[in-house]
């Protein structure tokens, strides 16, 4: 689940994405404060809040952090607007350290590489562009679902016929202060732990 809110741009409204693939066709059901926002099946993609201040406290920030209590206010927001559905929110952190376990030449790209990379809990196989991605690195994942500082969300993709899940990311990519403008990914000391949540100012 992703949230944004921009009280000056599109005013008091909170909008809430469950899905990250957006639906080629949707249709809205309004019920009072809530719009939910359904795919051609019916299934719902996501909903927005009207009035969201008065459920609660969300200050100024555009990208909201996606938290126990967010869930929980929006759970009460549901139920007062009379719509019967249940959250099922992945609270972990989006954004891991991660160790790149193996380093593989991707087969119909030369300036690709297919990288097995622990975040700890899991292994994932991503295919990465940079030119300094090695074997042996802590690095930063992006997880599916992650939402970057430019506001891209992280899907499930294929590239060049290989499946990639997340993103291993650049300083830059990061928004991170004073990071060098040439291609490459960040590169993590190697007491970093995998698995770790890092920190990204949306």
């Amino acid at each position: 689940m992703n949230a944004f809110y921009n009280k000056n741009g599109i005013g008091d409204v909170l909008l809430v994405q469950l899905e990250t693939e957006t639906p080629e066709k949707i249709h809205t059901e309004q019920m009072d404060d809530v719009t939910l926002i359904k795919d051609e099946n019916g299934n719902i993609a996501g909903f927005n809040l009207f009035s969201a201040s008065t459920y609660m406290d969300l200050g100024e920030a555009a990208s909201v952090d996606v938290s126990e209590e967010l869930v929980t206010a929006l759970q009460n927001a549901l139920e007062k607007n009379g719509v019967d559905l249940t959250l099922e929110v992945d609270l972990s952190p989006k954004f891991v350290v991660g160790y790149v376990e193996a380093k593989e030449k991707h087969p119909n790209a030369d300036k690709l590489s297919v990288c097995r990379v622990s975040i700890g809990s899991e292994v994932l196989q991503i295919v990465c562009g940079a030119p300094n991605i090695d074997q042996g690195q802590k690095v930063v994942v992006a997880k599916v679902g992650a939402v970057m500082p430019s506001g891209m969300v992280i899907k499930d993709a294929e590239l060049r016929g290989v499946p990639s899940s997340g993103m291993i990311c650049s300083a830059k990519e990061l928004a991170l202060p004073d990071a060098p403008q040439e291609k490459g990914i960040l590169v993590l000391p190697e007491d970093a732990e995998t698995g770790s949540a890092f920190e990204v100012k949306a």
